[in-house]
């Protein structure tokens, strides 16, 4: 199974911050993970907010726990709270189901992580993730 480099980690997250910049995006905080959920690179663009480690992590550990972009889990989140608030305790409050959480999949179609991106709209913050990991020859599923 192919798995993100710490070299193609870095490229994701330094595309996602470039494309929030070229877009007008107010600053970016990134995190990649792998698909345990563990952390392969994160940095926060200048001007983020300090608190955003949690929410970039919650947002990416969300979507590859549940195999699922950030919208389908904020859709998820809407149709079963009970069930989501349920998912959220199980992992610690780890759980940030909203857009901006994007799945990477390799060329075969099998998850290898997650990017969160924060610091902006929940649907930008996707934009950017996805910016990212396409540049970096993944597929994105926000």
């Amino acid at each position: 199974m192919a798995e993100i480099s710490r070299a193609k980690a870095r490229n994701i997250i330094a595309k996602a911050i470039a494309h929030g910049r070229e877009a007008g995006m107010k600053p970016l905080s990134v995190i990649v993970l792998d698909a345990g959920g563990h952390p392969r690179a994160y940095e926060r663009d200048d001007g983020a907010a300090p608190g955003r480690y949690a929410i970039a992590e919650g947002k990416a550990y969300g979507a590859v726990m549940m195999g699922l972009g950030g919208f389908a889990l904020r859709k998820r989140a809407e149709e079963q709270a009970y069930f989501v608030a349920a998912l959220n305790g199980a992992y610690g409050g780890k759980l940030v189901p909203v857009p901006g959480g994007v799945l990477v999949r390799d060329k075969r179609g099998a998850v290898i992580g997650a990017v969160g991106v924060t610091g902006d709209t929940s649907e930008n913050d996707a934009a950017a993730a996805v910016a990212g990991i396409e540049a970096a020859g993944f597929t994105a599923e926000a």
